[in-house]
């Protein structure tokens, strides 16, 4: 389960919450630009189908900063992040985290 949030203006991703970035990459396909967050809390974040990438693998960010840009990359058919949120080897539904 994800969310997929559509916006023409390819506003700025910020960081879900406090974390370290474990994986980024660009690939042609899937995700394409897309990052991921492992919050320490079991709970990891993914933000694909990004423009740009203002992270490293490795690098410690803060709930709110700046990670990416949103995009269209990989399998889109539009600009839009796509956000999951995973734990235990599943997928939760985002909705239920959003305040």
């Amino acid at each position: 389960m994800a969310l997929d949030i559509a916006n023409a203006t390819s506003p700025p991703i910020l960081a879900a919450d406090t974390g370290t970035v474990t994986y980024t990459a660009c690939l042609a396909y899937g995700y394409g630009c897309h990052i991921i967050i492992d919050h320490a809390n079991g709970y990891q974040t993914l933000y694909g189908h990004l423009s740009s990438i203002e992270v490293s693998a490795g690098q410690a960010v803060t709930k709110g900063e700046r990670i990416g840009v949103m995009g269209s990359t990989g399998r889109s058919s539009g600009t839009h992040l796509h956000f999951e949120i995973r734990s235990g080897g599943g997928l939760l539904n985002p909705l239920g985290f959003l305040q």
